[in-house]
C-alpha cells in the first residue's frame, strides 16, 4: 500500500519496515511483515523499495519459521550443571543482571577491568553496540571479533583503504541515490571486477548482488577473480582462476600491464596520488610469466583483464572475503585499491565511492566500533590485547583487540588473566575461530562466559554460566546505516522474554556506569544516535528508509578532511600508493605477494601428505554462517555439509558424488558429502564452514555434532602476516578420501 508504513489486510497487520538480523546477513532489505496478534505469519519484499526492488533472499523468507521456532531461548537461564551437560535454570532479568553486575565489580577489584573481554559475530549492529558496552559498561579495552584468525573480515581492507585513502570506499551501482538508474548524475560501469566474492549470495558490505546483474542488462562486462566457477565467473567476459591464496601477485601484475602500456589516468595519478614511481616499480617485479607461475593463471588472461579494466570508463570493484583471508590480506587490499585509484575510478559515478554512515550517523548503525573507546583512559587502552605487537592495532585503525593475542592471553594468563568472556551472538569454534579444538579447550579454563543469542548454540552448551536470550529482528526497534540509506528497523512482535540487544546494554551500563548511559530508554538512545540527522527514530520509523545528497569527486570540493581543503583524508592529503606509515612500522610500504603458509611453494614435502588446496567458506544461498541450521525448509535444501572436489580428481580417489568423505590435515579431519563440480580445478577442494547440527544431542561430548564436519577443525589461529591482519583461512592444504 502505498506511502503507509502500516495498515490491515483481512486478519493481518502489515507493517513497512527493513530487516537486518538476527537471523542473519549484512543488508537491511525493506520488507513487509504480516502479523497475526504477536505472531509473525509472512515476509515478503516491499515493491516500493528503492533499495532491494521487492526482492528477498530464501533466508528473508524463512523468517517466520525461524522467528517461530518452538527452541528459541525463551529466558535467561544460569547453569545449572556442569558446562557441557546442558542442563539449566529459568532465572529472572534481574537476577540476571545481578550475577554479571556481581561479577565484574569483583573482577574490576581482583584483576582490573582489561581482564573481561567480549566478542561479537557478524552483520548485526551488535558491532557497535557491544563496543558501547565493553568500554563503557565494562571499562574493558578488550572488545573482539570471537577469535576470528587475523581477523579477516573486512578488517584488513579497513586497514588498507584506511592508511591509502583516509575512507572507505564501495561500488556505485546507483544505490546511493532514491532514483537509482534514472539518476542523471549517474554513470553505468562499463566493467565490474568481482574479487573473491560471489555477491548474487553473500551480499556483503552494504551491496545486493543482484545490481550487478541490472547493470549487466544495461551492458556492463565482467571480470571476475575467483578460484570457483560461479554464475557469474561464466558469464563474465574474464575469468581469472587463480590458486587460492595468490591474489596480491595477480593485483601486481594488473599494475604492471597498467602501468607499463600507460593504461592508468595520468592526471589523477599526478595530482592526486603519492609514491606513483615506488609502486611502478615494485609492480615491475612481478611480470606475466612470473605471476602466472604463481597464480596458475595464463598470462594471456591477465593482461586481458588490465586492460578491460584500465580501459573502461568508468570501472569499479566489488570485493569480498576472500581478500582478508590470507597472511597477506593487507597488501592484495591494497593492490586493488591502487588498481582503482590509478585508473581514475575513485569517487566518480559508477566508480568506487568514498562512503561515509548516511547524515553522519555512526553510532547504533554498524560502522562505530569505537563508541566509548575516545573516553578511555589511555592508560587503559594501552592494555587492549595485540597493540604492543601490532602496530596497525595500536594506532587505532580498528577498535577491536586482535582475536587471536586474546586466545594466546586466554592459554597463557599473559600479560593478564582473563577472568570473563563476553559472547554476544557469536558461535566462536564452531564458526569464526579458527582451530576449532583449540579454541574449544582455551575457552574452557575462563572463569565466567556469558552467551546473548537467539537459540542455544555449541558456544552456549560448552561454556556459558548465563545464556541471555537475544530478540530477532522482528523483535526490535533500531536502524540500519551501513552506509547508505538511512533505515529504520520497527518491532512488531516479541518473543517470550527476550531482550535486544540496546536494552539488555543499556541495563547493564546504567547499573555499572550510569553516567556513559544517560538514556532513559532504547529509544532515547537511539534518538541520540540520530541527532547527526535531524530526525527521531519516530520520524524515521514513518519514512521507513531516507538517502542523504550525493556527492562525487568531494576530495576536490574540500568534504573529506577536517580542516575543509582540498584533498583525502590521509597524512598527505593523497592517495597513499607508497606508505611512509608502513615504513615507521617496519612494515613494506607497497603491495608484495607472499605464499600462504602451506602450499606447494611453501610446504612442498608436506603436500606429498596432503596434496591438495583446500579452501572454505563459500557462500551458501541457504544460511548466513553458522545460522539457520535450524529451519528444517532450508535444511531441506542443503541438508548435509558439501566438499567442492572436480570429477577428475574424484575418479581417482575413488570418490563418486553423494559420498561422504573425510578431509585431513595435520590438524584433524572432518566428513562431508561429496558434490562433483568441473568448476573447481583438479588441484582445488573446497569445503564448507560453519557446520552445526541442532537435530543432534546438544550435551557433551555432541555437542550437536559441532566436531563432526567443522572445517575450522582444519585451520589454524595465530598464522598471521607481519601487519596482524589476514590469515589463510581459504588456503591451506589437505589430503580427501572415503568415509
Amino acid at each position: 500500500m502505498s506511502g503507509k508504513v502500516q495498515w490491515k489486510e483481512g486478519e493481518y497487520t502489515v507493517t513497512r519496515t527493513c530487516q537486518w538480523t538476527a537471523p542473519g546477513c549484512h543488508d537491511g532489505c525493506q520488507v513487509l511483515y504480516y502479523t497475526k496478534g504477536n505472531k509473525l505469519v509472512k515476509v515478503e519484499g516491499d515493491p516500493e523499495s528503492k533499495y532491494n526492488f521487492g526482492r528477498l533472499c530464501m533466508r528473508c523468507l524463512s523468517l517466520p519459521e525461524l522467528v517461530n521456532e518452538p527452541n528459541r531461548v525463551k529466558w535467561p537461564m544460569k547453569r545449572a550443571g556442569e558446562r557441557g551437560e546442558n542442563k539449566w535454570t529459568r532465572i529472572t532479568w534481574d537476577e540476571a543482571f545481578d550475577m554479571i553486575e556481581d561479577k565484574v565489580r569483583t573482577i574490576w577489584k581482583d584483576y582490573g577491568p582489561e581482564s573481561i573481554v567480549t566478542a561479537i559475530g557478524t552483520g548485526r549492529n551488535t558491532w557497535s553496540i557491544v563496543p558501547k558496552l565493553t568500554y563503557d559498561g565494562f571499562k574493558s579495552p578488550n572488545f573482539s571479533m570471537g577469535f576470528l584468525p587475523g581477523d579477516s573480515c573486512y578488517l584488513p581492507r579497513a586497514a588498507a583503504m584506511g592508511t591509502m585513502i583516509g575512507d572507505f570506499f564501495i561500488i556505485d551501482a546507483s544505490q546511493l541515490d532514491e532514483r537509482r538508474y534514472d539518476n542523471p548524475e549517474w554513470k553505468l560501469p562499463e566493467v565490474v571486477m568481482i574479487w573473491g566474492n560471489n555477491p548474487l549470495i553473500s551480499n556483503g558490505d552494504g551491496f545486493l548482488g543482484h545490481w550487478i546483474v541490472d547493470m549487466m542488462k544495461r551492458g556492463t562486462k565482467l571480470i571476475v577473480v575467483d578460484p570457483y566457477l560461479t554464475w557469474l565467473a561464466s558469464k563474465a567476459d574474464v575469468w581469472l582462476q587463480l590458486r587460492p591464496g595468490s591474489d596480491a601477485a595477480l593485483g601486481l601484475a594488473m599494475l604492471n600491464v597498467m602501468i607499463s602500456e600507460g593504461l592508468y589516468d595520468k592526471e589523477f595519478v599526478d595530482k592526486w596520488t603519492y609514491g606513483f614511481d615506488k609502486l611502478a616499480a615494485r609492480a615491475a617485479e612481478y611480470d606475466l610469466q612470473k605471476v602466472e607461475n604463481i597464480t596458475w593463471v595464463p598470462k594471456e588472461k591477465i593482461a586481458a583483464a588490465a586492460r578491460l579494466f584500465a580501459n573502461a570508463k568508468p570501472a569499479s570493484i566489488q570485493w569480498g572475503l576472500a581478500v582478508d583471508t590470507q597472511v597477506a590480506g593487507v597488501s592484495v587490499a591494497n593492490s586493488i585499491c591502487a588498481m582503482v585509484a590509478i585508473t581514475g575510478n575513485l569517487d566518480v559515478p559508477g566508480g568506487q565511492h568514498i562512503i561515509r554512515p548516511a547524515f553522519g550517523v555512526s553510532k547504533l548503525a554498524h560502522v562505530s566500533s569505537d563508541w566509548g573507546w575516545a573516553e578511555m583512559p589511555e592508560e587503559m587502552r594501552q592494555k587492549r590485547l595485540g597493540v604492543q605487537e601490532y602496530p596497525l592495532f595500536k594506532y587505532g585503525l580498528a577498535a577491536t583487540a586482535r582475536g587471536d593475542s586474546v586466545l594466546e592471553t586466554i592459554e597463557t594468563g599473559r600479560p593478564y588473566p582473563i577472568q570473563m568472556y563476553w559472547m554476544e551472538s557469536t558461535n566462536t569454534f564452531a564458526c569464526c575461530g579458527g582451530e576449532a579444538k583449540r579454541v574449544y579447550a582455551a575457552l574452557k579454563k575462563v572463569p565466567f562466559n556469558v552467551v546473548v543469542d537467539p537459540v542455544l548454540t555449541p558456544s552456549a552448551v560448552a561454556f556459558a554460566d548465563l545464556v541471555l536470550p537475544a530478540a530477532m529482528n522482528v523483535e526490535r526497534d533500531s536502524l540500519r546505516n551501513w552506509w547508505t540509506p538511512l533505515r529504520s528497523i520497527s518491532k512488531v512482535t516479541q518473543y517470550e522474554e527476550c531482550k535486544t540487544d540496546e536494552e539488555i546494554a543499556l541495563a547493564l551500563g546504567k547499573r555499572l556506569n550510569p553516567e556513559k548511559w544517560p538514556w532513559e530508554n532504547v529509544e532515547a538512545m537511539i534518538n541520540h544516535a540520530l541527532e547527526p540527522a535531524g530526525i527521531t527514530f519516530k520520524e524515521l520509523e514513518s519514512k521507513v528508509q531516507i538517502w542523504p545528497e550525493v556527492h562525487y569527486k568531494k576530495y576536490e570540493k574540500g568534504l573529506l578532511r577536517e580542516d575543509g581543503e582540498p584533498g583525502f583524508n590521509t597524512d598527505t592529503g593523497m592517495v597513499n600508493l607508497y606508505q611512509d606509515i608502513f615504513v615507521e612500522w617496519g612494515l613494506d610500504p607497497l603491495p608484495y605477494h607472499e605464499e600462504p603458509p602451506y602450499g606447494p611453494i611453501s610446504t612442498p614435502e608436506l603436500m606429498k601428505e596432503y596434496p591438495l588446496i583446500l579452501t572454505t567458506g563459500r557462500r551458501p544461498w541457504e544460511f548466513f554462517h553458522s545460522e539457520h541450521r535450524q529451519s528444517g525448509t532450508l535444511r531441506e535444501f542443503h541438508p548435509d555439509p558439501l566438499l567442492t572436489i572436480n570429477p577428475e580428481t574424484a575418479a581417482k580417489l575413488g570418490i563418486k558424488d553423494g559420498d561422504w568423505v573425510w578431509i585431513e590435515n595435520k590438524n584433524g579431519r572432518v566428513k562431508q558429502v561429496a558434490t562433483l563440480d568441473p568448476g573447481i580445478d583438479p588441484r582445488v577442494v573446497h569445503g564448507e564452514h560453519a557446520w552445526w547440527f541442532p537435530e543432534k544431542e546438544a550435551a557433551e561430548p555432541t555437542l550437536y555434532g559441532v566436531f563432526e564436519s567443522n572445517i575450522n577443525v582444519l585451520t589454524t589461529q595465530c598464522t598471521t602476516g607481519p601487519t596482524g591482519y589476514g590469515a589463510p583461512l581459504k588456503n591451506t592444504i589437505c589430503k580427501v578420501y572415503k568415509a
